[in-house]
């Protein structure tokens, strides 16, 4: 048999850090390629969920992540070669900075995504109070590690009058070009909230602030040059994708302002899987649909929309009506804090919640259990046998009195401690989950919910 190769040319934009604009070079750039009529796919490099719905607003597409924590190499070319196969560019967004990785290393940082991936790196860099000094910047990058990927530098909030005065600095003291620039558009800041950036469907006037970015990236950066940079990178082999066959069944899925966390590839897995996937909105539905199989609650701000979750009384009681009815419940993060009895704000003022899971919960003053981990299951569950493991992450401002005893959780530095609550056809928990880390968890969860639409179908008769 042949060998089928991707050999759409791939392109990262990493950082020398957080907060350099990443997300906004990638937002300029797609729009620009969209309005030339270059179709991209665009990745994260990290667990975030909030940068990738920019992405998304641009271009109309899923994102997906690049993510060396949750997937192993093989596992990770053949998603973004399957992915992007049908495009014209994949573009990829790194996390953080370039090396920022585990604890003091690199390991599963963007560095770790180019090499993996074969793929030519930009770096954007914030030369603002610096002179000569932005050489030495870019030099450090260069020979931090053992890395030839590194091709160029994209300079963000540059005066026009200061990028010559960069360009010849940073050209004469690395040898790579400099691509351009984005000027300081303070039109086009996306402000900021405690579990990062608003997310794209808040933000007023967002499509004026893309236009913006758009027509001055074509002018100021030099696009074309970087598609023939992205043209450089090697094939990636492509693997024939064998599906197991599951009878279709109707899935739920928690989509509003105060449920929008989920990872694209988990809900294209569970497609895979059988699921018809059937939006539904805990702020503004009355009742859960009919003829619905299992619901899946992601994570996101159910925190500042307290009072409206709490005083849709007949959404309530229908979800819990479903629970009696060992309907498969998963819920994740903030939709798990939507199980519980009670959740507290930062007022400290107390609303009652789903009251489906035993404890409450409460907003706190700083990051709780923040990072990547592993479980590994202690018991049967919805989703995963008992030693069944699956990578994942947390990221949340809030805590409960009754995390659950379902997993044993693994960070990297090998810390470890039990999570997730397990009660009847309800499994629920902080940690945000990766599918393809482990692909029988979300088959798992469809043959879960495949029954229990047999088992109402023969009640109904």
């Amino acid at each position: 048999m042949k060998k089928a190769y991707c050999t759409t040319p791939r392109l990262m934009l990493s950082a020398t850090g957080s907060d350099s604009g990443k997300t906004t070079m990638m937002m300029a750039l797609l729009a620009v390629f969209q309005q030339k009529n270059v179709s991209v796919q665009s990745y994260k490099s990290g667990p975030d969920y909030i940068d990738p719905m920019f992405h998304e607003k641009v271009t109309g597409r899923s994102v997906y992540h690049t993510d060396p924590f949750f997937l192993q190499q093989d596992a990770m070319q053949q998603l973004v070669a399957q992915t992007a196969q049908h495009t014209d560019l994949a573009l990829i967004e790194g996390a953080m900075g370039f090396y920022d990785g585990i604890g003091q290393t690199s390991e599963s940082s963007a560095y770790t995504v180019s090499q993996w991936l074969q793929t030519p790196v930009v770096l954007i860099v914030n030369p603002q109070k610096m002179g000569r000094s932005v050489a030495a910047v870019c030099n450090g990058f260069l020979h931090l590690e053992q890395n030839h990927l590194i091709k160029g530098f994209l300079l963000n909030r540059v005066r026009s009058s200061m990028m010559p005065y960069y360009q010849e600095i940073i050209e004469r003291e690395t040898g790579l070009p400099v691509y351009g620039f984005l000027p300081e558009l303070p039109f086009t800041q996306l402000p900021n909230r405690h579990l990062g950036l608003l997310t794209a469907y808040e933000i007023a006037q967002l499509d004026e602030k893309i236009e913006l970015l758009s027509n001055t990236a074509q002018k100021t950066i030099a696009w074309e040059a970087l598609l023939k940079l992205a043209a450089t990178a090697p094939p990636l082999p492509l693997k024939e994708r064998i599906l197991p066959h599951f009878e279709s069944f109707r899935l739920g899925i928690a989509k509003d302002a105060a449920f929008c966390f989920y990872y694209a590839e988990n809900l294209k897995m569970l497609q895979d899987c059988g699921a018809e996937l059937v939006p539904i909105s805990p702020l503004a539905d009355a009742v859960l649909p009919e003829d619905l199989d299992g619901f899946y609650l992601g994570g996101g701000y159910p925190e500042l929309y307290l009072p409206q979750l709490s005083s849709n009384h007949s959404f309530i009681r229908s979800l819990q009506n479903a629970a009696k009815n060992h309907m498969p419940i998963f819920a994740e993060c903030g939709g798990f804090l939507y199980l519980l009895q009670t959740f507290s704000n930062q007022a400290g003022i107390s609303y009652p919640m789903a009251g489906l899971l035993s404890g409450t919960s409460a907003m706190q003053d700083r990051l709780c259990r923040f990072g990547y981990l592993t479980l590994t299951a202690q018991q049967d569950t919805i989703l995963a046998e008992k030693g069944a493991k699956i990578q994942a992450h947390s990221f949340h401002y809030a805590d409960s009195t009754k995390n659950g005893m379902a997993f044993l959780v693994e960070r990297p530095n090998g810390k470890q401690w039990k999570e997730i609550q397990q009660q009847g056809s309800i499994l629920a928990g902080f940690p945000h989950w990766y599918f393809p880390s482990n692909p029988r968890v979300p088959q798992q969860f469809a043959k879960q919910c495949i029954v229990y639409r047999k088992k109402r179908m023969q009640e109904r008769r």
